[in-house]
């Protein structure tokens, strides 16, 4: 169950850091129009990073404090994504009633495909609850 929690944590990271490349390429980290702060988005970036190089951990030495480490960790990671995912719907429901030519001005994370929000949101459910699993000892 930890290498499999291990595989969804880099899944999710690839969708993140895709939708990051979105956000920085389109002018997010420049504040402008971008409905999501910049520290919000940087803090569950690090905090995701620095979970998933204790998860690492954790899977070569098998230590149980770097497990519960790593989860706890995911649980700020989580609601910063709750956070950002809430701040997220109005921006995509405003996508329809955006204006021809409004691309200049829209907000960065406007342009996130919602597979991939979708995708990496749910990646990061079933990472959390594997990680807590696995912490607990199931499947020993």
């Amino acid at each position: 169950m930890d290498i499999a929690a291990l595989i969804i944590w880099v899944v999710t990271a690839l969708g993140g850091f895709y939708m990051l490349g979105i956000w920085l390429s389109r002018g997010g980290a420049r504040g402008g129009t971008s409905h999501l702060p910049v520290p919000v988005i940087f803090g569950h970036f690090a905090l995701a990073a620095v979970g998933l190089v204790v998860w690492i951990l954790y899977v070569v030495t098998g230590k149980d404090a770097l497990a519960w480490t790593a989860f706890g960790l995911l649980l700020p990671v989580a609601l910063l994504g709750f956070v950002m995912f809430a701040r997220w719907i109005p921006v995509h429901r405003g996508r329809a009633a955006a204006p021809a030519g409004a691309g200049q001005s829209a907000p960065a994370e406007r342009h996130f495909p919602v597979p991939v929000v979708a995708g990496h949101g749910l990646a990061a459910v079933v990472t959390l609850v594997l990680v807590l699993l696995t912490a607990l000892g199931t499947g020993e």
